[in-house]
């Protein structure tokens, strides 16, 4: 099966080996996918030039939502495996901005992707 990520993409910001396009099914408005453009399926397989390439695009990817945008916080992450809920096996990083009200209590953030673990418990 060929990777969607692999073909022409109309891309938001590109780098010397990374790309940004919209998420197909995004989170919340403005949600980016930062991708290496080497065909990699891992962080862990990535070298140290395409990590340092990867979060310096992360970073402009977030002045540019900042500027478009203007949310109020982000959560950014990457799915690394099936059971982590990596659906693409091609490295991407999630850059997803958040805006304030969008969830009633973001208590968690990231915690998020294990519904009962989310909200921390009471001290």
């Amino acid at each position: 099966m060929e990777c969607p990520f692999c073909r022409n993409l109309d891309t938001v910001k590109e780098s010397e080996l990374s790309f940004a396009i919209f998420d197909k099914h995004p989170v919340s408005r403005g949600h980016l996918l930062i991708i290496t453009k080497r065909h990699i399926s891992s962080i862990f397989e990535a070298s140290s030039k395409e990590k340092k390439d990867l979060f310096k695009l992360l970073e402009n990817c977030k002045d540019y939502l900042d500027e478009q945008y203007k949310p109020s916080g982000y959560n950014i992450g990457i799915n690394q495996g099936k059971h982590a809920g990596q659906t693409i096996r091609h490295l991407h990083i999630h850059l997803i901005p958040r805006y304030k009200g969008d969830i009633e209590d973001p208590t968690g953030g990231i915690r998020g992707v294990i519904p009962q673990k989310r909200i921390y418990p009471a001290k």
